[in-house]
């Protein structure tokens, strides 16, 4: 075996005990809406919402698109879950992003 296989070896196992590793995702089943701790806020479009969520005992304003399989509503990938200190730098921007809405337009 060369050294660069048997590198290549010691080198995950190393990796194991590194707490940067990422974890494997593990497959939950959906909780429906009377059990989870969201409040939304409003629905922006068809299959997209903004709402506030505790989660992990954070909390988190969720911007996401969200999909219908068997008859639930899903939250999809493509989203952003800002924390409560990014929220509060962007509705600080506002009126910054507002007048370059309208510089643009």
């Amino acid at each position: 075996m060369s050294w660069r296989g048997k590198r290549k070896d010691e080198d995950v196992r190393a990796s194991d005990d590194d707490s940067e590793t990422p974890a494997k995702k593990i497959a939950k089943p959906a909780e429906s809406s009377e059990e989870s701790d969201d409040i939304v806020v409003c629905n922006i479009s068809k299959n997209r919402r903004v709402s506030v969520r505790n989660w992990n005992g954070k909390i988190w304003i969720d911007v996401r698109e969200f999909y219908v399989k068997d008859g639930k509503t899903l939250p999809g990938k493509k989203g952003i879950s800002l924390s409560v200190d990014q929220w509060n730098i962007l509705r600080n921007h506002a009126e910054g992003i507002d007048k370059a809405l309208s510089d643009l337009s």
